[in-house]
């Protein structure tokens, strides 16, 4: 780790919160980041893209 890091962990557990507390927390967010990323639409580009790659890719298997 660096020493940023360090300074960083070390503020947490020095602000009263344990290391479990400080995971918990981590944790509690990326699964709020995660769902709002679930629900997020799959953009018109993306879902084009899959459509011309599977195309493509039943092209080769038919030659």
């Amino acid at each position: 780790m660096n020493d940023r890091s360090n300074g960083r962990a070390r503020g947490i557990l020095a602000a009263g919160v344990g290391k479990n507390d400080a995971n918990a927390v981590i944790a509690s967010k990326l699964r709020a980041l995660y769902q709002a990323v679930e629900t997020e639409p799959v953009p018109e580009q993306f879902i084009d893209l899959l459509r011309r790659l599977d195309e493509a890719e039943r092209g080769q298997s038919e030659d």
